[in-house]
């Protein structure tokens, strides 16, 4: 008998399943040269909900330490979220009326993109950034960066440095990590005590209304709705007062919460997405046991398009190497007999492979030189993006094809 499997919340056992997308390789462990005669570790990937608090959640199987102290995601090579960090800057310093006198610090903050525009406006700043490959580059910018896991032992130890903050910031940083009640209790520690905190992720209801399931993979522990983050959070001595639905990542909450204390006003957001929430079924088991025929039908729409593309003649190609892509084409079983390359801006992906399907990754120039029929956009969150860049696919008739949330062939 298989060991029970336990909410990493509130350790209710597990026992519904969300979506089992088979067994898959870490969707950020690219392949180098000599990689490609070895075999790779694969592991499951079953996302399962919990019954008690609805976390929609995956088993860790590898430590934070392995996936992510070298990383390949560095933020500051997409414009648009460029865009976005410098907007919620403007937005955070305004509202919150910021100035040399007060401290933003981000957890996870990868290579400098979001603290560099408080630091331009002469606020101080600290980074706190586990991959010391990234942390490396923020410095190299004149971000300080701290290379720790935050947690309850990091927040008492800024504390006792003084270094408590006005802001902090963690954008897709609650889902990747596997102790969320050591993750968010750090927060009621190093906030002041009229403190900030903003957490921003993907929002489970658009994931499951867009059957966003490549936003599943290894590095994402969870799966969070207002619902449960706001359990979470009131476990912690922490209170949600506001909250926005974004655009990135296929559909985000930007959630604000300060200590239970605070003075800090609940806006009617709040409540009013709480309620959507409670109506589309987040609190209801059944509701989510129907998502994984909504998955099955995604990958068979996507395998018939690439089936009749190439025995057509067709030559297909992919742009970007995202994470979500690797999960893509992981569940989908799709490799170079339907993709015959894909491209990337960050050059620490190109020359790689990508795990699992082992599809070559190179620069976007070779788009052009290829002269793909078809575009197959795996970071489909930044559609619009890649559709401006590479626009001039459409010299020799090629078309893009965006697969999520339905194929679509533009």
């Amino acid at each position: 008998m298989s060991p029970e499997i336990l909410c990493r919340f509130c350790a209710a056992p597990l026992t519904q399943s969300f979506a089992d997308l088979g067994s898959t390789p870490l969707s950020n462990s690219y392949l180098r040269a000599a990689d490609l005669e070895r075999m790779e570790p694969t592991y499951p990937l079953h996302a399962r909900v919990c019954g008690r608090c609805f976390l929609v959640q995956l088993e860790a199987f590898e430590t934070p330490q392995h996936i992510f102290s070298d990383y390949a995601y560095f933020s500051s090579y997409s414009d648009t979220w460029l865009q976005h960090a410098r907007a919620y800057a403007e937005k955070t310093i305004g509202r919150f009326g910021l100035s040399s006198s007060n401290r933003v610090v981000e957890i996870a903050s990868n290579d400098g993109y979001l603290l560099r525009w408080f630091h331009e406006r002469g606020i101080p700043v600290l980074g706190i950034e586990p991959a010391a490959n990234v942390a490396r580059v923020a410095e190299e910018r004149g971000i300080p960066s701290r290379v720790l896991f935050f947690g309850r032992e990091t927040a008492k130890r800024l504390a006792a440095a003084g270094e408590t903050a006005d802001l902090t910031a963690a954008n897709n940083v609650l889902a990747h990590v596997p102790d969320i009640n050591d993750f968010v209790a750090g927060f009621s520690i190093v906030l002041k005590p009229e403190g900030v905190s903003t957490f921003e992720f993907p929002h489970l209801l658009r994931l499951m209304e867009q059957c966003q399931f490549d936003t599943i993979y290894h590095e994402h522990f969870s799966y969070l709705s207002l619902t449960t983050v706001a359990k979470i959070f009131a476990s912690h001595n922490l209170r949600v007062f506001d909250v926005e639905e974004l655009p990135t990542h296929g559909g985000s909450l930007r959630v604000y919460a300060c200590r239970q204390n605070a003075a800090h006003k609940e806006i009617d957001a709040v409540k009013a997405l709480l309620e959507r929430e409670r109506r589309f079924g987040l609190q209801n088991l059944s509701r989510y046991a129907s998502f994984q025929e909504e998955v099955k039908a995604v990958k068979r729409d996507l395998l018939a398009f690439l089936i009749e593309a190439k025995r057509a003649g067709k030559r297909v190609a992919g742009y970007g190497a995202p994470a979500k892509g690797n999960t893509l084409m992981n569940y989908c079983g799709i490799r170079t007999d339907f993709i015959d390359f894909t491209v990337d801006r960050s050059p620490h992906k190109q020359g790689t492979w990508l795990p699992g399907t082992r599809i070559p990754v190179y620069g976007p120039g070779e788009i052009r030189a290829a002269k793909p029929d078809y575009l197959l956009i795996l970071p489909w969150n930044l559609k619009d993006e890649v559709m401006e860049q590479m626009a001039y696919i459409r010299e020799w008739g090629g078309r893009f094809v965006v697969p999520i949330p339905k194929l679509e062939i533009l």
